[in-house]
This record gives structure tokens, sequence and C-alpha cells, in this order.
């Protein structure tokens, strides 16, 4: 009964799964993400800066709006609130605490919030913010307590907490030491239950000092990849807009492995995706009626008694030498398992023995992870069990040696081979780790994490040898010529300049219709090549190059005339030649299995010959009739 019901659980329960719900062990958290703007409202915020610069607040608000069109299309199930401090009206669940405002509860995001956002930007929402905002009064302590009030409320089951605090005070209450310890000490209650507590600290006349007080409230880095009390405030709008961003994306681990270094050393490490495709979401298929998304189910029957069947009634099959091998689950399993996963050292070699034509498939990024990797061992009476691996070093150690071996791999300009399995029943790649130091900017923001980036290399199966078409050689003037050219044409290119067009473009037009515009925001095409510029740049060369490659004469929007048919030229059209394949022939393809590599016309032509009548036209069709008569 526990089968049945197994098998006809809901497929689509799985789309509905959380956020960050821990999958094979992948995740540390389960639950869904949630994020809390605590925004300073008072006077201080809404002082212009100098040449008509925007407010301190304007700029949150505008971080707020990119946050929220973010996480609607990347994570629309995360949980986020934005809530005042320092205001001059109370606004919460409880009506308990004075001046703070719960402008958005804790919740999914919607359009209808994104348009409220913006109805309290630019000029007319620094208007109708101060008609509930910038009061003399703050209480950092209520606010804290507040946003607890907020994660303790919800009902559904969350797992990344964080609080982003958006101030310009460093001393919110004026130096008043009891309201002081009262807020470092519920934001240690706060830290307690598992929320991170973040400071985005904006430009004041006089500067912004952390030591004062914010330094004591806010969470330390969970480890030395994150990046930890920035004390430098913000000044422009794109240097909060890349501070909250780096602060709000949360690192999610492809796969949680053990690094054997040799016997008995082993480093918990994890994977990271850098880069990943953006795709357009798939389009959810509705009611007409209701308008209601539409779930399919799939179910297999028997096709010759049409009763249902279950997993343990279907088996797998493979054809082989004409003959069909029939499995049962567990050993198909069985086949497909070659390790348990890890990642296993098998040396180091130098860097220029890996070349670019090794890269078959996207990297990955390797850093330690500090904590223990679950997997499979055997007990000394052979049983296997789920246990956990034990790393001969703690946390710290783990993340030492690891430092230390990434140290060295820079210094001897050497990238590590290792043999990897990634996940259970997955087949063995050799992987090259690459050694990568870490780079901050002027900002002391991290642009380039340490660690390792994980190559896959390809086997001797999957290299293969081309021979080329022989053309004809240039000669050293067209050479230098085009190298003059490459010269001028070279520019520095970084990945995060260019934005996908299509993407930008498809998702405008979703933001303007659900939020009521009357027509989307144009974007712009940052791959489209800067004619202009490029015609500057290069002048004359290009006229030279083609003096120099084609001849006088030559004109390149000439078209030769197109071929006669042969019915307008008086003649018949010429005949297919005719197919024949022998029996001899279909038969050994039969005994070998390779039927298939017969064409259509070629197992039309065998069916006429052996009188074999075929209603379809398929290939599998003719395939089979073929094999019902010539292979009794």
């Amino acid at each position: 009964m526990a089968e049945w019901n197994a098998y006809f659980r809901n497929e689509a329960d799985g789309e509905g799964q959380e956020e960050g719900e821990q999958q094979d062990g992948d995740y540390k958290v389960s639950g869904r993400d949630c994020l809390v703007f605590l925004v300073d409202a008072s006077k201080e915020m809404f002082i212009k800066g100098e040449n008509g610069e925007p407010t301190n607040f304007d700029m949150t608000m505008q971080v707020v709006r990119t946050v929220y069109t973010r996480k609607i299309i990347s994570t629309p199930g995360d949980l986020v609130a934005l809530v005042f401090y320092g205001t001059k009206q109370n606004q919460d669940p409880t009506n308990s605490f004075k001046h703070v405002y719960v402008y958005h509860n804790l919740s999914e995001l919607s359009a209808k919030r994104v348009q409220q956002v913006d109805e309290l930007r630019g000029d007319k929402g620094a208007l109708l913010a101060a008609e509930k905002m910038g009061s003399d009064q703050t209480s950092l302590s209520d606010a804290l307590w507040c946003c607890a009030n907020l994660y303790r409320d919800c009902n559904l089951r969350l797992g990344n907490k964080r609080l982003f605090i958006f101030t310009c005070k460093d001393q919110p209450h004026g130096g008043d030491s009891a309201k002081d310890r009262q807020a470092r000490t519920k934001a240690s209650d706060l830290r307690e239950t598992g929320v991170v507590i973040e400071l985005m600290h904006l430009m004041k006349a006089g500067g912004f000092d952390v030591s004062l007080f914010f330094r004591d409230v806010v969470s330390p880095p969970e480890d030395e990849s994150e990046l930890g009390l920035q004390h430098e405030p913000c000044e422009k709008l794109e240097d909060l807009q890349r501070r909250v961003l780096a602060k709000e994306q949360k690192k999610r681990t492809l796969a949680r492995l053990n690094l054997c270094l040799g016997e008995g050393i082993n480093i918990a490490v994890g994977m990271y995706a850098m880069a990943v495709t953006t795709r357009k979401p798939n389009a959810i298929r509705l009611y007409r009626e209701t308008n209601e998304p539409v779930r399919s189910k799939t179910r297999t029957f028997n096709n010759q008694t049409g009763s249902l069947l279950l997993p343990s009634d279907i088996k797998k099959a493979q054809v082989y030498g004409g003959k069909q091998i029939v499995m049962e689950k567990d050993e198909v399993d069985a086949i497909k398992k070659f390790h348990d996963p890890g990642l296993f050292l098998m040396g180091f070699k130098i860097m220029e023995k890996l070349k670019l034509h090794h890269h078959i498939r996207p990297a990955v990024f390797l850093y330690p992870e500090e904590g223990e990797v679950k997997g499979n061992a055997r007990c000394e009476h052979g049983c296997k069990h789920q246990v956990l691996y034990i790393i001969c070093f703690s946390s710290t150690g783990s993340s030492c040696l690891f430092s230390a071996l990434l140290t060295k791999c820079i210094e001897k300009n050497v990238f590590a081979l290792c043999r990897c399995v990634s996940r259970r029943n997955y087949p063995p790649r050799f992987v090259a780790l690459v050694p990568q130091q870490e780079q901050t900017d002027e900002k002391n923001v991290q642009i380039t994490p340490p660690g390792f980036n994980v190559i896959y290399l390809p086997y001797a199966d999957d290299l293969r040898n081309l021979d080329p078409p022989r053309t004809p050689s240039a000669s050293p003037a067209q050479v230098d010529k085009m190298k003059e050219i490459v010269r001028k044409m070279r520019f520095k290119y970084r990945s995060e300049a260019f934005e996908n067009p299509v993407i930008q473009q498809h998702y405008r037009n979703l933001e303007a219709l659900a939020l009521d515009m009357t027509a989307p925001e144009d974007i712009e095409d940052l791959i489209m090549p800067k004619v202009e510029q490029i015609d500057g740049r290069l002048g004359s060369l290009v006229q030279e190059f083609k003096d120099l490659v084609y001849p006088a004469d030559y004109n390149p929007e000439y078209k030769p005339a197109g071929k006669r048919k042969a019915a307008e030229a008086g003649g018949t059209a010429e005949k297919k030649a005719k197919v024949e394949v022998s029996e001899d022939e279909v038969r050994a393809h039969i005994q070998k299995g390779t039927l298939g590599k017969m064409t259509v016309p070629m197992l039309k032509e065998a069916c006429k010959q052996f009188g074999i009548r075929t209603t379809g036209t398929k290939k599998q069709e003719l395939m089979d009739a073929l094999i019902d008569k010539l292979a009794t």
C-alpha cells in the first residue's frame, strides 16, 4: 500500500518545493529565504546632497525596488518585509512600538508592492514620506523587536533570515547609553535565533564611524568568503546597490564533497556555480475557464490489459546484438555506480599542460565547507550505512589546509588533477583544480573569491581529429595589416558589462503589464556594435586590407545567375538512382543490431523486395516489419 501511495503522489508537488530546501544533502538549511529591510526614516535621511544629488532615503528606496524586482524574477517564493523606524506615525501588527512603521509585512512579493515602493521615490515620494516619517525620536531596540515579531509570527518554515539596516546616523540614539544597551541586547537575541544582521551605512556630513555603536550590532562574517563590516559608507547609488546585492545573494552549493589528499586526509569542500545561463521562465499552462494553473500527471498502462502499472512492474531493457537484455532497477543502479561521491587527488601538473580546448562544459567553483559531509561507509561487519565522514581536521583546520594548498598551487603555477564523482550514480570525470587568487576593489568589495576553478577534462573518446579544408595562405603583408586592425579593435571585455537584451526586454514587458504601465521602459542593446566608433578607430585600414586581399574588379554585391531548371532547358528531370539491398545484407544488419544505420529509402526498397506491406512510413515501423519478417 505504501508503494501504491508513493506512486500516486502528485508529480507537481516537486515543483512547489521551497527554495533552499535540502535536496540530497546539498543545502545547509531548509525553508524559505526571508529578508527584512529596516530603514532609518529620521530627518537626516531626507537631506539632499550637494549638486542636486538624491537623498539617502531615495537611494535606499531605489535599492529596495531593485531587490524586489530581482526576487520576483529569480526567487518569487522568498519572503520580504519593509520596516521604517524613526517615524512620526506608528503601524505594526501589535500596535505596541512607537516610531516604528511596518510598510510591508513578511510575505511574498507582488506587483502592488513594487508600485507602493515607487510611491516613496522622487520628490512626490519625499513629500508623502514626510507626512508619516521624519521624526526626531528613534528607538532601534523597538525596531529590532518588531522585526523579531515578524519572523516569529510567520507561519511558514523559514530558512536563511537576513536583516539589512539602512541609516546615515552612526549614533542612532544620540549617545543615550540606556537605549544603546537595549539595542545591543536585542540585536544579540536576534543573532542567537539565526538572523544575520547587516549594516548598509550611508554618507553623512563628518563621516560615519561604525565603532561608536554598530560594530556590536551587526553579525560577524560566516566565513572568510563573506564580506565583513564595511567601514567606508556608500556615497553613490551604484556602490549601495553593489554592496546590497553582494550581501543579499546567498551561496548555494551544487554538491558537498570530500577532497581526499591521501589516506585519512580529507577536506570538506563545496561546489558552487559562479555563472549560470539565464533563460526565460517556462510558460505556465492555465485552465481557460478559471485561469488556474493546470497540473499534469503521467501514468503508465499495460497496452494489452489496460491495467495501471506500478514502478515495480516496469523493467528496463537494452538491445544489443539483436537481443533484448532486460534488467531490474537494482541492476541498472549497480551498473551506473562507479564510486562514492568525492574528489580524489591524482597529482599536479604545470599550468602550461592545460589547454583551452580541454574545456568541455561550464566550470564550477570549489571552496571549503565549514561542516561535515554525509556519505556512505561500511561498518566492521561489511554493512552499508549512512554516516558522517570523519574529517581529520576541524572546521578551522580544514580551511587552513585548503588555503595552504591554494597558496602553494599559485606559487608553483600548477593545477591539481583529481578524479571527481559529484553525485551518487554519476560517472567519474577527471577535473583540473585551477587556483584563483582573491581580488577586491578600492571599496574593499570582493570581485574575485579565492578558491579553485573546477575544469572538467575530456576523455580520449571525447577528442576528435579534424581534417580542415586546405585554403590559400595569407601573405606576410596581409597578416601585418590584419595585426594592425586587431590592435585598433582591442578593448577590455567584462561579462558583467553586457546584459542579454532578449531577457531584459522580456522582463520589461512583464513589468509593464504587471504594474499597469502605458509602455515598457526602453532598453539599451549593449551587444550592438558601435559602428561610428569602430570606423573612427580603423580609418583607412579596412580599405587597405581589402586592396591587399581582393582583386581590383571584385564586387561583393555580384551574385552569379542560378542554373536553369531541367524543364526550362527542354530536358527531363533525372530520375533518382534505384537503391538495391540484398537479403543477406539486411539479415546481417539485424543480427548485429545495426539495422538503424540503413536509410529510410533503403528500408522501403527492402520491404518491397521481400513483399512486406507496411502502412506507416516511419523508420521504426519499417525496421519492426523487417525484423518480424526476417528474424523468424
